[in-house]
């Protein structure tokens, strides 16, 4: 990924989407040649000349200031995540070629997290990184995830999973929104991080293998995604309806933990305690750290019909 091709096309696609009318500008000139705002409509907007903010959407955002930054933001009507992303572009630009510090495997976490993970009961909750990696999870939250781990792939891989899996199309309700939702934190996660070989080289594997992958990647939409609602078809329980809280771990660089919760005395919740149960019984944490621990006399992971629901 080019760090001025990603500022060029991030702020070329910011400006497009906001007509004078949004803005609030007198449209200048005549007939219009640009969907959404020109250049010149920018600048004045951010305060800044013509010929400097040029260079910025060209890319060029080496020593540009935060304050410059900030009112291009507000020109463009940037969200909080926009806003972020544009800021994380900044500072990947001024790193330039400087030696970086060497980054923490991307796989490797304390003991204590594990730990941490284990102590959460009713409840799913998992770590993942910023290249999408399920990295570590409760029993309930394997359990939740147990189409991922069908292949011999580990880690599993929410990205791989959403687009190159057709179980994806089914355990995601509204597909379309989890595949929207995914390529923008990945998009985020990016700007973040945009000397990451690995996370590029997921986004080079999706690109060629999916279409839909490239089309949603091509927008340059990014989000924050700390907290929400998500719907999942489980193949074993059914509707679940949960409620999920992501939080960053500063001990555990680069990881975040994602718990997901039931409404007390709803459906759903009761769908976790059987999802629990048949955890337990398949032994699915320990096939999904590992696919030879299958028992060897049945392939994959055996769905009893007796717990299936039909919802």
């Amino acid at each position: 990924m080019d760090d001025r091709s990603e500022v060029r096309e991030f702020l070329v696609s910011r400006r497009a989407r906001l007509t004078p009318e949004q803005a609030g500008v007198e449209p200048t000139g005549g007939r219009r040649r640009v969907p959404g705002l020109r250049r010149d409509e920018v600048a004045r907007l951010a305060g800044l000349s013509v010929d400097y903010y040029t260079r910025v959407e060209r890319g060029n955002l080496t020593g540009v200031s935060e304050s410059v930054l900030d009112a291009v933001s507000r020109a463009l009507s940037l969200d909080r995540a926009e806003h972020d992303h544009l800021h994380d572009l900044a500072r990947a630009a001024n790193l330039g070629a400087r030696p970086r510090r060497p980054k923490p495997p991307a796989h490797s976490l304390r003991p204590a997290t594990q730990t941490l993970l284990d102590s959460i009961t009713g409840a799913a909750a998992f770590v993942g990184n910023n290249r999408m990696d399920l990295v570590a999870a409760n029993d309930l939250g394997f359990a939740l995830y147990s189409e991922m781990f069908r292949s011999d792939a580990r880690p599993g891989n929410h990205s791989r999973f959403i687009f190159l899996d057709p179980r994806a199309r089914d355990f995601y309700p509204d597909w379309q929104r989890a595949a929207d939702v995914n390529v923008q934190i990945l998009r985020r996660d990016a700007g973040r991080s945009p000397f990451d070989k690995e996370l590029s080289g997921l986004v080079g594997e999706l690109s060629v293998r999916s279409e839909e992958f490239r089309t949603l990647w091509a927008a340059h939409d990014v989000r924050r995604h700390y907290s929400g609602a998500k719907q999942f078809k489980h193949p074993v329980v059914g509707l679940l309806e949960l409620t999920y809280h992501v939080m960053e771990l500063e001990d555990d660089p680069g990881h975040t933990l994602t718990v997901y919760t039931a409404a007390p005395g709803s459906p759903s919740e009761e769908g976790l305690r059987l999802l629990a149960t048949w955890a337990a019984t398949e032994h699915i944490a320990a096939i999904a750290r590992d696919p030879a621990a299958r028992p060897v006399t049945r392939p994959g992971i055996e769905f009893d019909p007796e717990v299936r629901t039909t919802s």
